[in-house]
């Protein structure tokens, strides 16, 4: 008897040419995360009013509030990790965004900083199970040779959405009020939802793995290569991986991911605490060289502008090299980041530095974000996504908190600046290590092959 004709879905996936299907895709996913950056920062928008309205003495009261949703971010994405791996990528992501919607759109009756507090971290656990699973979804339709482009095209959204709240703030707060930014924020993540169950895919790699819906394979696969034969016998298969009967951490550290997973930690944490220090105290950095409020407000998009410029440079290079334009951009950030409080008084300057400061530092957690999808096999990439991501918030919630301990210690500014070398110091050896250990280029997954095994037999 002929043995039945057998589809790699991977192979299919690398060798083809970028479609309708893919674009497709990528803008969806943009637009998610365009939501994603827009919660983030939403409730920093609404602070000037919320301050006056529920006559709290000082913005610094507000601080937890803008915490709170990173701490739920924490959570949210190795919870929602586990759910993209375990029910799907699409699953998490729409369940991601209903629960971060529910809670942003609860915010509009919230009459306390109390209140805003807890609703805020209940909707960073949604915004946390967003990132992973739609990198995932992304990484597993993108070609081996394009796949970080694409992912990091994707996050560009981050910066985009995190704009927004600034123009609603300045057009529709003075006539609706603050609770605008977050009816905004609360419906549009719902609708998207809503649309997300008729218009996003599953994984295909994930169908395959886990003996999903065969209709809904064989759809994908003919979306993806309209002339393809596809018979009642055909077999698909993802050739060098097999699913697993549950996820344990400890999948993380097994075989090459014993030395790439806490490197990569490492990374996320240091690079997070620096982009995030820098971020919560350029205003500060500009006072002090009497830099004026409309040109302050032009530097921080200038610091945007450039971490994006940043992403999209760095894109290319990750594909062909893996991790060395990584440890490059760790290594540029040192002497840039570390003379932003030298170029105080001098505005031309000091805005070249934002700038510079920003194409490293957020260009290097665009980069990152991405490679969390390029070194963990399809069975557990959400897992490790999420939990790259969620380890990182330790220095996303302490960058800002180290600034002001720093501060409040009246240290000249450059001291603070130069102080914040030795995290992206770290940062740097860290990615160097990574590189010499790792090779040229990521490997998908399939070095991995073991992990998974190993995993389904214990």
């Amino acid at each position: 008897m002929a043995e039945a004709p057998t589809i790699d879905v991977s192979r299919l996936i690398d060798d083809r040419r970028i479609n309708r299907f893919n674009v497709k895709l990528l803008v969806i996913s943009f637009l998610f995360v365009l939501l994603d950056g827009y919660e983030l920062t939403a409730a920093a928008f609404a602070a000037p009013y919320l301050v006056r309205e529920w006559e709290i003495t000082s913005l610094a009261a507000l601080g937890p509030v803008f915490s709170a949703s990173l701490v739920g971010v924490a959570f949210g994405a190795p919870l929602f990790g586990y759910v993209g791996d375990r029910f799907g990528r699409k699953v998490a992501i729409i369940g991601s965004c209903l629960l971060f919607g529910a809670f942003t759109l609860a915010c509009i009756k919230a009459s306390s900083s109390t209140e805003l507090l807890y609703l805020r971290f209940l909707a960073g656990i949604g915004i946390g199970g967003l990132l992973p699973n739609i990198t995932a979804l992304n990484g597993e339709f993108a070609p081996r040779r394009i796949r970080a482009t694409l992912i990091i095209i994707m996050f560009t959204g981050l910066t985009f959405g995190g704009a927004l709240p600034g123009l609603i703030s300045a057009t529709l707060v003075p006539t609706y009020g603050w609770q605008v930014l977050f009816l905004i924020g609360g419906v549009a993540p719902i609708a998207f939802a809503i649309l997300a169950i008729f218009l996003l895919p599953e994984s295909l790699k994930f169908l395959v793995l886990n003996k999903r819906s065969r209709k809904s394979i064989v759809d994908i696969v003919r979306a993806l290569s309209p002339t393809l034969a596809i018979g009642l016998n055909t077999r698909f298969v993802v050739q060098g991986e097999s699913g697993y009967s549950g996820f344990r951490p400890k999948l993380l550290f097994t075989g090459r991911l014993a030395y790439l997973t806490p490197l990569l930690w490492v990374m996320f944490i240091c690079c997070q605490m620096a982009f995030y220090f820098t971020n919560s105290w350029l205003p500060t950095v500009l006072a002090t060289a009497q830099v004026t409020a409309s040109h302050a407000a032009i530097a921080t998009s200038i610091f945007q502008i450039g971490g994006t410029i940043g992403g999209l440079a760095l894109a290319r290079p990750l594909d062909k090299h893996g991790f060395k334009p990584v440890a490059v951009l760790f290594a540029l950030s040192l002497p840039i980041v570390g003379s932003l409080g030298f170029l105080t008084g001098k505005e031309p300057l000091l805005m070249a530095g934002v700038f510079f400061a920003g194409f490293c530092l957020l260009g290097l957690q665009l980069g990152l974000n991405a490679a969390s999808a390029l070194i963990y096999p399809t069975a557990f990439r959400a897992n490790g996504s999420g939990w790259a991501f969620a380890i990182g918030r330790v220095g996303a919630v302490s960058g800002p908190i180290l600034g002001g301990v720093l501060l409040a210690m009246n240290l000249p500014l450059h001291h603070v600046f130069l102080l914040l070398l030795i995290p992206l110091g770290v940062g740097t050896a860290a990615s160097v290590v990574i590189t010499r250990l790792s090779g040229s280029g990521f490997q998908d997954g399939t070095r991995v092959e073991a992990t998974t095994r190993q995993g389904n037999r214990e």
